[in-house]
């Protein structure tokens, strides 16, 4: 199917200037010529921006700092009230904020709106969680002792985001740290810049409206040397970043080197599993949303489909009917399925990827190829590809961020569960049966290595109630919901002797 036509680069820059100017932004404050805030969309730029010096960095680490020292005082279900309100104000602004993601990452319209209805969720869950920062008591050895755990703030979290979900992971970290009494320096991706500054706008206005401190949230422009200043602040004690395992390899030794802890969402190499018992049309639904949505622009994309050799022939075949089918364009146009990869570098690994694979061996069942517009020359628009490949070999290993699926054959679970756990990373996995038995397996303990492993669903679309993160070079980190607030948070053991007498533990006898 052709691409649908491309919106103009003027009518984007008209839809982007009113959204931000709507959420509170004065874009002048922000004017330079450091940055420039491009639309993968028709591949042009919109504004040149300003970016932050080192100094900047440090005042901005400064400033939360100070918000800090007030905010961690404030009782957890206060501070609960304002992540409350600012999901109001996201909820108000959806649509707005919905077009900027549009406008930045390329996201068609209904993964734009649904990423920023992500945003709403988490404020819901955080504000819930506010009111449920639970320790523990335990009983103690001693006679008129209480021993117990509680958890406290931590200090200033940085979050480093990446482009393809430039507001939704930022909200992950923001609204559960918020809760927690921690204050955030956000460095968003260089490619993203107009998301972060509408969303650091609307979290300050619903911080101004609720009396809340100023400062607990600092946005920081820039490229790789704007974040490798806030990983190196020694005044922030947690970095949540996103982002490739090579980054992550370099964040968390820096980080680790100055005894700070790292939350790390890295890369993912995802694969699902199909059996002969598999429903195929649940399957091919899920595979084509799970392969080819924003454009295989997701950590969470499926890339490697293991699939029983009895039903491969019949599974290709309807995977590549759909992907003939996909409208492949402009994400603003409510028809569009696929939208633009990011940048030209995209394109250039996805072709050397699609080459690398053919020359060892894989077939090209479908797409792969460049849709040019005459009115965005300088987009980059690809039909998703299918490639049929002999084994897992080293480019089936790599992760590419492009929509490229490689399919693979298995002939026994164990073989399907050995493919799927033999690559580096370890976020997001599934499996596609009609068999309990088959379901259990994949799920147990020497199943499926991954953070996340579903059963008859695909490999993204994750829901906020659950803990976000992979193993592996993945990074181990978790996001979201569950649990995960415990990574916000100091754990203090607490001990109360009420005896009136001093009792030692492990019945030790020091009487002077």
């Amino acid at each position: 199917m052709s691409a649908t036509p491309v919106s103009s680069t003027h009518g984007i820059r008209v839809t982007a200037q009113a959204a931000l100017t709507r959420c509170g932004v004065e874009l002048a404050a922000f004017k330079g010529d450091a940055l420039t805030a491009r639309t993968p969309v028709t591949g042009a730029g919109l504004f040149g921006l300003r970016a932050d010096a080192p100094a900047d960095v440090d005042q901005a680490v400064d400033a939360a700092r100070q918000a800090f020292l007030v905010w961690r005082t404030t009782p957890a279900p206060v501070r609960g009230a304002l992540v409350k309100r600012f999901g109001e104000l996201l909820t108000e602004h959806r649509q707005d904020l919905a077009d900027l993601v549009t406008v930045e990452a390329g996201k068609i319209r209904s993964e734009a709106l649904g990423e920023v209805q992500e945003m709403i969720d988490i404020c819901d869950f955080a504000v819930g969680l506010s009111r449920q920062l639970y320790g523990r008591t335990m009983p103690s050895e001693r006679p008129g002792h209480r021993l117990m755990e509680t958890w406290h703030p931590l200090g200033v979290v940085g979050v480093i985001t990446a482009f393809n979900f430039p507001v939704a992971v930022w909200a992950w970290n923001t609204a559960v740290a918020l809760v927690c009494g921690d204050t955030v320096v956000w460095k968003p991706s260089e490619l993203t810049p107009l998301t972060a500054l509408a969303c650091t706008a609307l979290l300050d206005r619903a911080a101004a409206e609720m009396g809340a401190p100023a400062h607990l949230n600092q946005v920081v422009l820039g490229a790789a040397e704007v974040g490798e200043r806030v990983v190196d602040a020694p005044g922030i004690p947690l970095i949540s970043a996103t982002g490739s395992t090579r980054m992550g390899r370099a964040v968390g030794a820096r980080v680790a080197a100055r005894f700070g802890r790292s939350l790390l969402e890295l890369g993912g190499n995802n694969a699902a599993v199909v059996t002969p018992s598999a429903d195929l049309d649940l399957t091919v639904d899920a595979t084509v949303f799970a392969a080819a949505g924003t454009a295989g622009q997701r950590c969470t994309t499926l890339r490697r489909l293991i699939v029983h050799e009895d039903v491969a022939d019949a599974l290709v075949e309807r995977l590549a009917r759909a992907y003939g089918r996909l409208p492949v364009g402009d994400p603003f146009q409510d028809t569009t399925l696929v939208g633009p990869l990011v940048n030209e570098n995209a394109h250039a690994r996805m072709r050397a990827a699609v080459d690398r694979a053919t020359a060892d061996g894989g077939t090209l069942v479908v797409g792969g190829e460049r849709q040019l517009s005459e009115a965005a020359p300088d987009a980059y628009y690809v039909r998703p590809a299918i490639l049929r490949m002999p084994g897992q070999t080293e480019v089936v290993r790599e992760e590419t961020f492009a929509p490229l699926l490689y399919v693979l054959t298995y002939r026994d679970l164990d073989e399907a569960i050995r493919l799927n756990n033999e690559v580096t990373q370890g976020l997001s996995s599934g499996i596609f049966t009609s068999d309990q038995r088959e379901a259990e397996r994949y799920l147990a303990s020497d199943g499926a290595d991954c953070g996340i492993v579903n059963v008859n669903i695909g490999t993204s679309g994750a829901e906020i109630g659950g803990a976000f993160g992979g193993e592996k070079e993945t990074g181990g980190g978790r996001e979201s919901g569950s649990d995960a607030w415990r990574a916000y948070m100091r754990r203090a053991t607490n001990t109360v002797n009420h005896s009136g007498r001093l009792t030692l533990a492990q019945r030790v006898d020091f009487a002077p």
